[in-house]
């Protein structure tokens, strides 16, 4: 089978947006007489604070100006929660986040600009107010939609369940207001099918899929697949998986993951000298690695996979469901902007959490889902909102970082050296992980002699002389360097 993904992706920057702590618009909260709690209340209260859709609309100037050129939105339907994840009604969107007509202008005002927009898909569990367990409630057995859950016993208790009488259903972790979908239900896979066509045909350019593991049929996600890119041949299908994916990475499924994986070893590496020690996630297994271990890592990763997939990873560092990066590496700046860069120069699509790129650290859920602190511009980190779109400004302006070859040169101690090439041009990337300077000699594929122009860091007009194939740098501390040239030997595209 000959793999196929979306060309837009291979090329876009995202950015992550969990909708109700990114922006508020007036046009919203002042007009409905919305009851909130106030802008930046600690996260961990839970609650509404009243972000929107148009408040995503009325920022597009900030985040084109960082240089993003997709977005991710959490999930945005009908729900009780301030997260989302309990969906009650798949074909609304939230009124709190101005309904159908705030994501009709919030992609025609996206599109306008270039940007895309995938939306989160939930369709594992739905909530207890989703209207066909609402049915089953009232109407116990004698509801048609019975079949529609994985139901234990009659009548339902979905409002009276603890931990020492569960819920009689099969419900998302044991959480009695997150019934699970029973998906092999033919009605269910129709109804979840026309709401992932409803909304391609209405315009966005994908979904990432919610824990799509736990639907654990493949031929649910091939139907998928199909009526996705039936509608839409370029949508984006993203699946949340948290380590090696190849079952659902095969050309019939997904294009491409969560890449959880490129995160938990860019911080073992870059962040390595000042990981917490009190972090632990069950899925992202950090410890301090020297490069050469890193290398193995990354190598043995993109080659579990065909490189239309790889260059279509959406590559994370953190997420709504971990602690923030900055946080994780000690609040150490100089090894998240380590991190930052590698995403930049590596195949695959960088996805920024909102506020990360200003400073924001804190440990997980639901702390890391606080409200992005507009009007209060003097907590940000403005030197590092600066590195974040001069990197992404690095990514568009080399195709090679994007879409060439890639070949590790060195690894070993705290350098990590690779290159790539793209139609004669290429990009020699060398990382230093040390806080002392390193001098490296590394190997530069290609005709014999040529000069290389530092690209990275910038304003230094260097340049470099490869000498029979051969380069040496001094790297600076906690720094990378990315050279540029024309390179007259045509390497095939990895």
């Amino acid at each position: 089978m000959t793999i196929a993904t979306p060309d837009w992706v291979k090329h876009a920057i995202f950015y992550q947006i969990f909708p109700d702590r990114f922006a508020r618009s007036p046009r919203i909260t002042h007009a409905r007489g919305l009851t909130l709690k106030p802008w930046g209340s600690p996260p961990e209260e839970g609650g509404f604070q009243g972000g929107d859709l148009l408040g995503i609309v009325d920022r597009l100037d900030y985040l084109q100006d960082l240089g993003v050129t997709a977005l991710y939105l959490n999930p945005i339907f009908s729900s009780a929660a301030y997260h989302r994840y309990h969906t009650y009604d798949y074909f609304q969107v939230d009124p709190l986040l101005g309904g159908n007509a705030a994501l009709r202008e919030l992609l025609d005002e996206a599109h306008a600009r270039g940007m895309r927009v995938i939306l989160d898909g939930v369709f594992n569990h739905a909530s207890r107010g989703f209207w066909p367990f609402h049915h089953i409630v009232e109407n116990q057995g004698d509801s048609p939609y019975a079949d529609w859950f994985i139901i234990r016993g009659l009548p339902l208790h979905p409002y009276c369940s603890d931990r020492d009488h569960p819920c009689n259903y099969e419900a998302w972790w044991d959480l009695p207001a997150l019934p699970k979908l029973n998906t092999r239900n033919p009605g269910v896979r129709d109804y979840l099918f026309e709401v992932a066509r409803h909304w391609v045909e209405f315009g966005i350019d994908g979904w990432r899929l919610d824990v799509p593991n736990e639907i654990d049929d493949d031929s649910f996600w091939q139907e998928f697949r199909r009526i996705v890119k039936g509608a839409n041949p370029e949508a984006y299908i993203c699946g949340e998986i948290w380590g090696e994916a190849q079952r659902w990475l095969q050309g019939d499924q997904f294009d491409a993951v969560m890449n959880y994986t490129f995160a938990w070893a860019a911080m073992s590496f870059f962040g390595g000298n000042t990981l917490r020690a009190d972090y632990r996630h069950p899925q992202l297994p950090l410890r301090r690695r020297d490069a050469a271990t890193f290398a193995k890592i990354i190598e043995r990763t993109l080659g579990l996979y065909d490189w239309a997939i790889n260059y279509a990873q959406l590559n994370v560092l953190d997420s709504h469901d971990t602690a923030r990066a900055l946080w994780i590496m000690g609040d150490d700046t100089s090894a998240l902007r380590l991190c930052v860069l590698f995403q930049m120069t590596m195949p695959g699509a960088p996805c920024i959490y909102y506020g990360d790129e200003i400073g924001l650290s804190s440990p997980g859920d639901p702390h890391s889902r606080g409200a992005f602190p507009w009007g209060a511009e003097d907590r940000w980190n403005r030197d590092l909102l600066a590195f974040y779109r001069r990197a992404t400004a690095l990514r568009h302006r080399l195709p090679a970082l994007r879409t060439g070859s890639f070949q590790v040169l060195h690894a070993a101690g705290s350098v990590y050296a690779f290159h790539r090439v793209l139609d004669g041009q290429e990009a020699l990337v060398a990382f230093n992980a040390d806080t002392l300077p390193a001098t490296v000699t590394v190997a530069a594929p290609g005709h014999a002699s040529r000069r290389l122009v530092q690209a990275w860091p910038e304003g230094e007009e260097r340049s470099y002389t490869v000498k029979h194939g051969q380069v040496e740098l001094t790297i600076p501390p906690r720094e990378a360097l990315v050279l540029t040239g024309e390179n007259r030997r045509r390497v095939r595209r990895a």
